[in-house]
């Protein structure tokens, strides 16, 4: 017996929790975890939290049942906490509370920048993705379609539509074998990955128009303001695919998104094409990941941001 399964046998109440600004991994391993321990430990009372649920994984079975208001379940004590797709405590937000009142905790993760802050840490940075960690330590025979969907969801967006370097012959057995559970798999491609709304279509035209070109066309910067993001009526989900859209330009070895988050406050994005190791880049300023797609925050002059990271960047480069 794997210790996931022993710690879940053992609780009697059970939380589960993702990273702030959740994307498909976060979602489908949270939802993937929250669905496995109703269906098959229906006796155990188990919660699960995230910031925010984006509208496009809302068909994630279980997706309307994830508390977003934290404040309503303050006072929770949990036998079990688990951490699913994040690297560190900082990026699990306010959940960092149930975190250190919970009898035992475990850490879920593939993230190489993670050193291990739960009592039980289960870190593959070779697997592709959360769920595709996930997946190895469930029962197959244990996983019905819904889980098997909200596996599928979370390898399919961590790969790329199966198309980053993080695939391995492993991640595709897997998804072949959460097909077999009935995944739909056309409709949820088509409907998280490639679906846009208008007002992301027109956030993508204007970081693709005014983004900028530096190290000799070995990489791009775009910026998403306070300003834009409040124009157009967006949210952070909103900006889901641009940095990937960068990333492909002919020539461009690193992409970095800039989102302000506040005045001379951003959250990055780094994306490589394989030569530079962004999640380097990224541990130094705080932050982490992989080591072709990596993120952090930053303060001070959005100039200064860019050349503090375009320093870096040029040291691999040389």
């Amino acid at each position: 017996m794997n210790k996931l399964i022993e710690e879940i046998e053992k609780a009697q109440s059970i939380g589960i929790c993702g990273h702030v600004r959740p994307d498909g991994d976060c979602l489908g391993s949270v939802t993937a975890m929250y669905n496995y321990i109703r269906v098959n430990y229906p006796e155990k009372s188990t919660v699960a939290f995230l910031e925010s649920v984006p509208e496009k994984f809302r068909l994630l079975k279980g997706s309307d049942e994830i508390i977003t208001d934290f404040d309503s379940e303050s006072e929770r004590e949990f036998d079990l906490f688990i951490c699913l797709d994040s690297g560190d405590p900082g990026r699990i937000g306010d959940c960092v509370k149930f975190l250190d009142r919970s009898k035992f905790t475990i850490c879920i993760d593939h993230h190489i920048s993670n050193k291990g802050y739960c009592r039980f840490n289960h870190i593959v940075p070779e697997a592709s993705s959360a769920c595709e960690v996930i997946f190895e330590l469930f029962d197959y025979d244990k996983i019905n379609t819904d889980i098997a969907t909200c596996l599928y969801m979370g390898i399919l967006h961590d790969t790329g539509v199966f198309k980053h370097s993080n695939v391995s012959g492993r991640t595709f057995e897997v998804a072949g074998l959460l097909i077999n559970k009935g995944v739909p798999f056309t409709q949820i491609t088509e409907e998280s990955f490639y679906e846009k709304t208008y007002t992301q279509n027109q956030i993508l035209g204007r970081c693709l128009l005014e983004s900028i070109m530096c190290l000799d066309g070995k990489c791009i910067v775009s910026r998403v303001s306070q300003k834009m993001m409040k124009f157009y009526g967006a949210d952070a989900s909103d900006l889901d695919g641009i940095i990937d859209q960068l990333r492909i330009t002919k020539g461009v070895e690193v992409a970095i998104l800039i989102h302000e988050t506040a005045e001379q406050e951003y959250k990055v994005s780094l994306r490589s094409n394989g030569i530079v190791d962004v999640n380097k880049i990224a541990v130094f300023f705080g932050g982490g990941g992989h080591k072709m797609a990596a993120g952090c925050k930053m303060n001070g002059a959005v100039h200064d941001v860019i050349n503090n990271l375009t320093m870096h960047i040029e040291q691999q480069l040389v």
